[in-house]
């Protein structure tokens, strides 16, 4: 009877370690790449954004970007999806153009998103659609004379033919851009050190009454930088997936871009990966009419969406 216990009891413990094993492995099999995404659409109530012939930037990106959340709810229906703001107004109905940029980043970071996608429309050239410019096309002689009596002379000079024809604007094309790498320092700034379920969420600390790591200790700076490298790969994985959607699609791919001002200041001040799309020139009589219909939006959605399985799968297999 002992000699059976004593052959049972290894055999029940490589059991229980093998199921445990296995429960271990199919739990972080099945944690999500992303479980919080952030849907932002650009601009909004009197910031209407670049204009088009007939359309404004705020209103097509909060077009594009409500079916955009949907399509994100129903492909990944195990995320959670948050919206900046999903009506004409600017985000919390705030009628302050910076204070509703740091309400975007605020509420991205409280709901500690995973991703930070925001819409835009681009923009370029004098004037939508085209604008009359002038230019000199030769040039002819004149004879002018100048002085008088004995002191009058005639020389010949040079005068420009001018002409004015209509300059279509052409620009067009899509472009994704991302925070830059060479501002090594700033995300930092917006990544909740505490975190420590998932390298891809944040916190955006702006209460005193909140308790953050000293930003001031050698430790708190190089973990909050690694982090911030994490953030600007993954970043620049994304955006170049949907640079690459769009190019499936027939569009003309810009490509990726980084940038450090002002302009994308929501990029720096979110804690976690971050782009933002410009779905095409609201300026270009063409691409304004694509980006307002239903198939253009339908085709947009479609290529963010792809991007974001190509970004899951990525990161499942690394």
């Amino acid at each position: 009877m002992r000699l059976m216990v004593k052959k049972i009891v290894p055999f029940i413990i490589l059991i229980a370690a093998i199921t445990a094993l296995l429960s271990f492995t199919n739990k972080w099999q099945q944690t999500p790449a992303f479980r919080t995404i952030v849907v932002d659409a650009g601009h909004g109530g009197y910031d209407v954004g670049a204009r088009g012939l007939f359309s404004t930037e705020a209103d097509v990106s909060l077009a594009i970007a409500l079916k955009l959340g949907k399509a994100l709810e129903e492909e990944f229906p195990e995320c959670k999806i948050v919206y900046t703001r999903k009506d004409n107004n600017l985000p919390g109905n705030l009628n302050d153009l910076n204070k509703a940029n740091h309400l975007r980043a605020e509420m991205a970071n409280e709901a500690k998103g995973d991703l930070f996608i925001s819409i835009h429309c681009n923009s370029a050239g004098v004037r939508a659609g085209g604008w009359n410019a002038t230019r000199t096309v030769g040039y002819r002689s004149v004879k002018r004379t100048t002085g008088s009596g004995s002191k009058k002379k005639t020389r010949t000079v040079k005068v420009p033919i001018r002409k004015t024809e209509y300059v279509k604007n052409r620009v067009h094309g899509t472009e994704t851009f991302i925070w830059a790498a060479d501002r090594s320092g700033i995300k930092s700034g917006y990544i909740n050190l505490d975190e420590q379920t998932s390298d891809t969420t944040g916190e955006f600390a702006n209460d005193s009454a909140i308790v953050m790591p000293d930003m001031n200790s050698p430790e708190a700076r190089i973990r909050s930088q690694l982090y911030e490298k994490k953030y600007f790969t993954k970043s620049l994985m994304l955006a170049s997936f949907v640079e690459e959607e769009f190019v499936k699609t027939g569009r003309l791919s810009r490509g990726v871009k980084q940038r450090n001002d002002k302009g994308i200041w929501v990029l720096q001040a979110t804690g976690m990966p971050s782009i933002l799309v410009e779905t095409g020139f609201i300026t270009n009589e063409e691409e304004e009419v694509l980006i307002n219909s239903e198939p253009g939006q339908q085709a947009i959605v479609l290529s963010i969406v792809n991007a974001l399985k190509r970004y899951r799968d990525a990161l499942t297999k690394s």
